[in-house]
């Protein structure tokens, strides 16, 4: 008889963010396992941080790009063919605020990029998941949730 409990299953939590200038998105050229794909400003949720602090650092550190978080777009599970691990993506709607075109951004981000939905759709195998076009498409679904619907009992960060 084996009395050793089953593992406990620890899927990524991620954030993303869709940000929407006209018709155009902001997107992130990233080096992912020896090649260029491209993403939404996304990335893991840190311990100790509320989804929505994560979605705002993200965007910054990959695109030097302040936002406004506006809606909760939706929640989206994935099994990742990068890594083959679970994966829940917290995906949000925000707009742009101000750019640091300075800012040096996170390891493997090439750069950031403006482009419409059908650039980002011609890039095909070359997306990061298939979460970037179901985020953008969601939103221009015009599926919209209030950012109150995530709540987060964690202490404020006192240096925001």
């Amino acid at each position: 008889m084996n009395d050793t409990p089953a593992p406990i299953w620890c899927p990524h939590v991620t954030v993303a963010c869709v940000v929407a200038d006209g018709d155009r998105y902001l997107m992130v050229e990233e080096e992912v396992g020896g090649r260029i794909a491209y993403n939404q400003p996304a990335g893991h949720l840190d311990d100790g941080e509320s989804l929505l602090r994560a979605a705002v650092r993200e965007t910054l550190e990959e695109t030097g790009w302040t936002v406004e978080l506006e809606h909760l777009i939706g929640v989206h599970q994935w099994q990742s063919t990068e890594h083959g691990d679970g994966v829940i993506r917290f995906s949000f709607s925000a707009r742009p605020v101000s750019h640091d075109p300075g800012r040096r951004l996170d390891d493997g981000i090439c750069r950031a990029l403006w482009m419409t939905r059908a650039e980002i759709a011609a890039l095909g195998d070359r997306l990061r998941s298939p979460l970037v076009l179901q985020s953008i498409d969601t939103w221009l679904a015009g599926q919209r949730l209030p950012l109150s619907a995530i709540a987060s009992l964690l202490p404020e960060d006192p240096s925001s």
